[in-house]
């Protein structure tokens, strides 16, 4: 019993900081975003003037960096919600630019049970380990692949990433090479999708991690 109080208190705490960390990096891309609209008539000028003197490689030069930059805050993935769109794109730009290659199909079914924050502490956990352990591996080797939709009658999501060797599955869940906060992540989901009466489940294997989420939906004559 006491085991159990500490374990959770550990997780509520560390939770607490990655929700932080979570607020932190949706306005950082947010702010890059507004400050990009704000000079774009600045950029707008800038090409202009290079074309009018007949400066074509600096005006190549000019719009590959713009490229660069607009690339970090691209906002492609649309789920249907907004506050998921807001976690997932974020983590995907960290992701890019640690050089990981991400494939995404996302659309969330309507009848989802699952509150904005529960979701976003959840993909927010996973995609966080799957960025580690991808930063850890060459480049060549890097992936995160991600699906979210509807199977069944169930809410499911998949999350699939490059990984080093087999991790052995102990009784507070998977030992991480990266310490203890990163099993912490894995329990925080675990005990998110039991909150919806869901099934998490998680398989480590030579070269990959695999994570995967199942919430029965509410249908449509059910009360919330």
């Amino acid at each position: 019993m006491l085991f159990r109080k500490w374990m959770n208190k550990r997780i509520e705490n560390y939770q607490s900081e990655l929700l932080q960390k979570y607020c932190d990096e949706v306005e950082l891309m947010y702010t890059k975003v507004r400050g990009w609209r704000h000079d774009y008539h600045n950029h707008i000028q800038a090409l202009q003037a290079s074309m009018a003197l007949g400066r074509y490689d600096e005006v190549n030069d000019y719009l590959r960096q713009l490229n660069d930059d607009l690339t970090q805050v691209d906002t492609t993935v649309k789920t249907g919600r907004v506050m998921v769109d807001a976690i997932l794109n974020g983590k995907i730009n960290i992701a890019a630019q640690n050089l990981v290659k991400v494939n995404v199909k996302a659309k969330l079914p309507e009848g989802s049970p699952v509150s904005d924050v529960d979701m976003c502490a959840m993909i927010g956990n996973l995609l966080d380990n799957a960025i580690e352990e991808n930063k850890r591996l060459p480049e060549e080797e890097r992936f995160i692949r991600i699906y979210m939709g509807q199977k069944n009658t169930q809410l499911y999501l998949a999350f699939t990433n490059a990984a080093g060797k087999k991790r052995n599955k102990g009784r507070s869940g998977f030992l991480s090479a990266k310490g203890a906060h990163h099993g912490l992540g894995l329990l925080r989901v675990e005990s998110l999708v039991k909150k919806y009466g869901g099934f998490f489940s998680a398989d480590s294997e030579d070269g990959g991690f695999t994570a995967e989420i199942l919430i029965p939906l509410r249908l449509q004559n059910e009360n919330p």
